[in-house]
């Protein structure tokens, strides 16, 4: 019997992970975890002596079992070396034998990036127009590689504190079926803003407007925060998952905000909120994204024949 265990680069855990499938299965995912068919604690942190942090996030269905151990180390960039290194492991639900192992920077980038779509999908009334990003670095780089999946053609304007940044930016991702653009303030058509930094302060502090969604991505910690409570407080909150946003989604711990006016994103799946009034999607993360990314790699892995 072949015991080895199959690890995929970088390139190779992209190429399991389409975004149409990949937006599918985060879907079950969240309902599932909502009516305890997932389980999935909460994130472990353990910081590391010269600084940095190892975050251990495990989860476990009928069907499978993953185990995602990433490195996140902020001194990595003076060095020359991406901020986050890890893997995802995946195993048998019912057995618990190894099955293979996905590169994990590539499984969190893609997976926040397809919850984001999610959210499009779910508190939009149609497909988007106009998106505007604030924050040009590796979260922007996987949401432009699935809005150019999903919304091809669509026209992004990337906001960046200087200029050179954004259209570094573009010149970056040209080959991608896109309408990008350099600006220095989100534009008024934009119909979506997606914060995309770890700023300490918020980078998008105009009122709440309807026909415009604002997704908070990029603070995951309770120091960070980019969304002004100014924002949050003309608008119906939703969060990705509401146990992690206790501990991690600055915008709203820095807000202050009630939490019994964060909704869950499952409840939304499951009753369609009114559109009509302003939204805004907080996304903190959770192993059960990760679970889901898992259930996609696993269904191209043995639709290939490669189990």
């Amino acid at each position: 019997m072949n015991t080895a265990i199959t690890v995929y680069n970088a390139t190779q855990t992209a190429q399991l992970l389409p975004f149409p499938e990949l937006v599918q299965q985060l879907a079950l995912a969240c309902t599932e975890l909502s009516v305890g068919k997932i389980h999935a604690p909460e994130r472990q942190v353990v910081n590391f002596p010269h600084g940095g942090v190892m975050l251990s996030m495990p989860a476990t269905a009928p069907d499978i079992g993953i185990h995602k151990l990433v490195n996140v180390m902020h001194g990595n960039a003076a060095l020359g070396l991406p901020t986050i290194h890890g893997v995802v492991s995946a195993y048998d639900g019912q057995t618990g034998r190894e099955l293979f192992v996905l590169d994990g920077p590539t499984v969190t980038a893609r997976r926040t990036a397809a919850l984001s779509m999610l959210g499009l999908q779910t508190f939009l009334a149609g497909a988007p127009q106009h998106i505007a990003f604030i924050g040009c670095g590796t979260q922007a780089s996987g949401h432009a590689a699935a809005l150019a999946a999903l919304y091809p053609g669509i026209r992004i304007s990337v906001v960046a504190r200087q200029r050179s940044n954004g259209e570094n930016f573009i010149q970056a991702h040209q080959h991608l079926a896109l309408q990008l653009e350099t600006t220095d303030h989100v534009p008024d058509s934009a119909d979506v803003v997606i914060t995309l930094t770890t700023s300490s302060t918020p980078v998008y502090t105009l009122a709440a407007q309807v026909n415009r969604l604002i997704i908070g991505v990029g603070a995951f910690k309770p120091e960070l925060a980019e969304i002004s409570a100014l924002t949050l407080e003309g608008s119906v909150l939703y969060t990705d998952d509401l146990p992690g946003a206790r501990h991690e989604a600055g915008d709203f711990i820095q807000a202050g905000i009630d939490w019994d006016r964060v909704i869950p994103l499952a409840n939304a799946l499951y009753a369609p909120p009114k559109l009509q009034d302003p939204i805004v999607f907080k996304t903190v993360g959770c192993a059960a994204w990760d679970l889901g990314a898992v259930r996609c790699a696993y269904a191209g892995i043995q639709l290939a024949g490669m189990d």
